[in-house]
């Protein structure tokens, strides 16, 4: 199947918010519908089939790990049905992270070090065991709350800032009760909507 990746981080319009709404509500990935629009706002890349149909969304969000104390980005990636098992996940992938890496080396500081995933997929997380995963440029950091695996995909020209602060019962978390993220608020849970490689649809 022949999809057409196209980068949207940042040009979301008011039309590709309501068809992106109505993909994941179509698919009963996000039923909350003021979930859905945030989410939206978060779009990094979208695929479409050759009929233009929207098959596939990738989104990214600035966070704070206690662990890491460097920002990443959270990403969630959805496939409709008709483009999973198609050799698309990894493609995918790397196009956001590309778009994501050039964002990042146009700013004056970049805000990021490169893409955290949470591993919901048993099957990805079945089929990936090696702490550093050379295919899929990841690298095993730990697990979450929810005891799913915690992969980062660093930037090549990454560089440490300086360390975040944390709360003490953010620094407690760290232990293992609850990531989280920059605002303070826990790390999201990947949910339905994660999608491809954070989530259950990668058959």
């Amino acid at each position: 199947m022949k999809v057409e990746i196209i980068p949207v981080w940042k040009q979301v319009t008011p039309a590709l918010t309501e068809e992106v709404v109505a993909f994941w509500r179509a698919h009963k990935a996000i039923a909350d519908e003021a979930v859905a629009r945030a989410r939206a706002q978060e779009l990094v890349c979208i695929a479409r089939d050759k009929m233009g149909a929207l098959c596939g969304v990738g989104t990214a969000v600035l966070k704070v790990l206690p662990r890491l104390r460097q920002p990443t980005y959270y990403y969630r990636q959805f496939f409709a049905p008709q483009l999973r098992g198609r050799g698309h996940i990894l493609g995918f992938f790397r196009r956001c992270k590309q778009v994501l890496h050039d964002y990042n080396a146009g700013l004056k500081q970049p805000e990021s070090l490169g893409l955290l995933l949470e591993i919901e997929n048993p099957k990805i997380a079945s089929a990936y065991k090696r702490a550093v995963e050379p295919g899929f440029d990841v690298v095993f950091i730990g697990y979450s709350p929810r005891g799913l695996q915690l992969r980062v995909s660093y930037f090549d020209d990454a560089v440490l800032q300086a360390p975040a602060r944390i709360s003490a019962p953010a620094a407690l978390a760290n232990g293992g009760r609850a990531a989280r993220g920059k605002s303070g608020t826990p790390l999201p849970a990947a949910g339905a909507a994660a999608g491809s490689i954070t989530t259950e649809n990668a058959s």
